[in-house]
């Protein structure tokens, strides 16, 4: 947490100070601009993340661990690729949510495997954006080439481990 923490804040001293050579840059304006985008997930962010809370609670711990947990092996990381893909929401729901299933237990390849179907996959967007926008043609192409990657990415944590 703490390198990603200092990576954003690396690359906020570059830009700001590439901003402030540049003269007709107002810090002012950038800073409103900033906040404007920052005030929605201030309100949105700990509603998600008491959500996401409320609903570990629902599911029993044992079998999320039996089903998920680092024991589960390959067919755990097959499992999270398929319940990333149909995960839905945005991040302010994702991430909430898959924060709660790894405090829980979950472990990191099936984690892994989750976050990335979630991100490539994710039927949701699939079928609320690129099929009306791209196509059928295009989405199962894509989808086709693409749908190995979680299940491999989680594989490749699993060895690693």
């Amino acid at each position: 947490m703490l390198i990603a923490y200092l990576s954003v804040v690396s690359m906020l001293a570059a830009v700001a100070l590439i901003a402030h050579r540049t003269s007709e840059v107002s810090h002012r304006d950038i800073a409103l601009r900033g906040l404007s985008q920052l005030r929605p997930l201030l309100i949105r962010l700990p509603a998600a993340l008491l959500a996401g809370s409320f609903l570990a609670a629902l599911i029993p711990e044992g079998w999320l661990l039996l089903l998920l947990g680092d024991a589960s092996g390959v067919a755990g990381v097959l499992l999270a690729s398929l319940l990333g893909a149909v995960l839905p929401g945005g991040p302010l729901v994702a991430f909430p949510l898959a924060l709660v299933l790894f405090s829980a237990g979950v472990g990191t390849p099936q984690m892994v495997a989750l976050i990335t179907a979630w991100s490539v996959l994710a039927f949701h967007r699939v079928l609320a954006f690129e099929i009306p926008l791209m196509g059928w043609g295009f989405a199962w192409r894509r989808l086709a080439a693409s749908a190995i990657l979680a299940p491999i990415a989680g594989l490749l944590v699993l060895i690693l481990q």
